[in-house]
């Protein structure tokens, strides 16, 4: 088996002038993922003279569309727009397998993460278990570090013998070194120069497809990198998806990449590749299933590239019909994305029937806070498209007996209620979209309502008592009783602030508030003794019966048999 050194190998990384046209990452490949601690690993396990694992590399002439690695890693994102190479008949390496280790040894060797380079430690290396770091590296500001830290750029770069670049060290930061750092620091720049350049370290595989008698095409080759990546969990089923998807739409990776940026708004959404991948699939007629095999049939994969501009469209229209008209903002509070999907296929299939039903308040809303699309939503999907297309609409009666025949409800039950919303869940969120309605608008997204304890957290936890048996001071209430729903309400955010109700006790801030706000929020009006702190267990209690009514005034509780 072929094999070159790991400087070597750095060297044909983005390099056309390099021997068979350099190395360079296929449009199949996923994006790079390893974090700092991996790489810092990475390195260790080649200090310490570990095998690495042999990659696979693909030689052609084709015109495969392929992209540059990585040289300099910034806040978690890269551009994949600003690293392609449209393909072009000339000879090539693409990296089948082994990106991973290939971009670490890159960046660090060669570029950098957040502005900061690999350094080693001079003076580690002492003898530790086998599951623990013995030589120490890190990323580290090249204008900041210092001794016993030094690039390892530098040290692999170094046309110096170690001797001499540990002397000028010692010049040029003025170090006073013991024998022993001495002789730590020269062993470790040894090993470094001889580690990373020897000819052994980095084996590999070649197919070659250059020839122009070969009978391997880009299909077989798209089969092999799955194979080499499926032996345990190096590579996802999404990857895995993504891969045969690419295979037909080379821009894939690109268009799906500038999308999720789009609609997930500055991280306030979570939307994924994944989704895009079952919504494609289910608006398309071959159902919600997530499954490898499926986008092995051509007529998939094309059909998903010809349709995307359109699907793209009806989802777009989905979530600004969401983020419009109702509290649902952001992720926190779309704890399900599958119950988006009827909602896309009705866009999609039938323009315009979605901005004229009652969809989003009587089905989404209800659907996430009941987890109707938890567990395997798959058959719950493919129930619902199906009576979406029969009915040409979004028909809510038979949206809901299908639903029901699945096992599945619309309608809450108290426990749910009271056990699943709570101060930090994405059903509050939910719940209050519902009892709360329209009555507070947000003029933005940093001016929408709060969730807020009625009773202040920080009183709560102050109320103790004497635990007779320890002689210790106990706190009465809980975590559990302090953020439960029957002590949450939402706020606009001006009322929420220090100026307003802040940590006010409750029975001050309420004396001024109207009969008609005190009923909005379900906050007992009768006796006024209950919102002192001393009665809080009879204001909770009070309270809960206070929102059971309103909530079954919505005709989404339900009698628990």
């Amino acid at each position: 088996m072929p094999s070159k050194s790991i400087k070597a190998m750095i060297q044909e990384i983005n390099n056309n002038e390099a021997d068979g046209g350099g190395l360079w990452l296929p449009n199949i490949q996923r994006q790079f993922v390893w974090n700092t601690d991996q790489i810092a690993r990475l390195f260790d396990s080649v200090m310490r003279q570990y095998p690495l694992s042999s990659m696979l590399f693909w030689k052609t002439r084709e015109e495969i569309k392929h992209r540059k690695f990585i040289e300099n890693f910034n806040d978690g994102k890269v551009d994949l727009k600003d690293h392609y190479h449209h393909g072009k008949s000339r000879s090539k390496w693409l990296v089948l397998d082994g990106q991973q280790r290939l971009q670490s040894f890159y960046l660090s060797l060669k570029g950098s993460i957040d502005g900061k380079v690999l350094h080693f430690n001079l003076l580690s290396g002492t003898p530790t278990s086998n599951e623990e770091i013995r030589y120490q590296f890190e990323f580290q500001d090249p204008d900041t570090a210092t001794w016993p830290w030094m690039s390892m750029a530098n040290i692999i770069y170094n046309k110096k013998l170690p001797e001499q670049i540990l002397s000028q060290l010692v010049k040029d930061q003025a170090l006073e070194l013991s024998e022993e750092e001495r002789e730590q620091a020269t062993i470790n720049l040894s090993r470094a120069d001889k580690e990373f350049s020897n000819d052994g370290k980095l084996l590999y595989h070649v197919i070659d497809s250059s020839e122009d008698d070969s009978e391997l095409n880009f299909d077989d080759v798209v089969e092999v990198f799955i194979r080499a990546n499926s032996g345990g969990t190096r590579l996802s089923k999404s990857d895995l998806m993504f891969t045969l998807l690419s295979t037909e739409w080379a821009d894939a990776d690109v268009i799906f990449e500038d999308f999720l940026e789009k609609i997930n708004d500055n991280g306030r959404f979570n939307f994924s590749r994944d989704f895009l991948i079952k919504l494609s699939t289910t608006l398309l007629g071959f159902g919600a299933k997530y499954d490898v095999d499926k986008l092995r049939d051509d007529n998939v994969r094309c059909q998903i590239s010809e349709n995307w501009p359109e699907i793209a469209k009806a989802l777009l229209f989905v979530k600004d019909e969401i983020v419009t008209k109702t509290y649902i903002r952001s992720g926190k509070a779309l704890t399900s994305y599958n119950a988006l999907i009827p909602l896309v296929y009705l866009q999609y299939h039938f323009p315009g029937k979605l901005a004229k039903s009652h969809a989003l308040k009587q089905y989404l809303v209800p659907a996430l806070l009941n987890g109707v699309f938890s567990g395997q939503p798959d058959g719950v999907i493919d129930k619902l498209v199906k009576v979406i297309e029969e009915q040409q609409s979004f028909d809510l009666k038979k949206i809901r007996a299908a639903i029901v025949s699945a096992n599945r409800s619309l309608h809450l039950t108290e426990d749910r209620l009271f056990g699943w919303c709570g101060y930090g869940t994405g059903h509050i969120h939910l719940l209050f979209n519902l009892w709360y309605g329209g009555e507070y608008k947000s003029s933005g997204f940093q001016h929408e309502p709060q969730i807020d304890h009625i009773f202040a957290r920080s009183l709560l936890k102050e109320e103790k008592v004497l635990n007779e048996e320890t002689g210790r001071m106990v706190r009465v209430y809980e975590n559990w009783e302090i953020d439960q729903l029957a002590n949450c309400m939402l706020l606009p955010a001006h009322q929420n602030g220090t100026s307003d109700k802040g940590a006010r006790s409750l029975d001050k801030w309420l004396k001024d508030q109207s009969p008609e706000f005190l009923d909005l929020h379900c906050i007992p009006q009768t006796p006024k003794t209950l919102w002192k702190l001393e009665n809080y267990p009879r204001f909770i209690e009070k309270r809960k019966q206070l929102i059971q009514a309103r909530i079954a005034e919505m005709g989404l509780l339900e009698n628990e048999e």
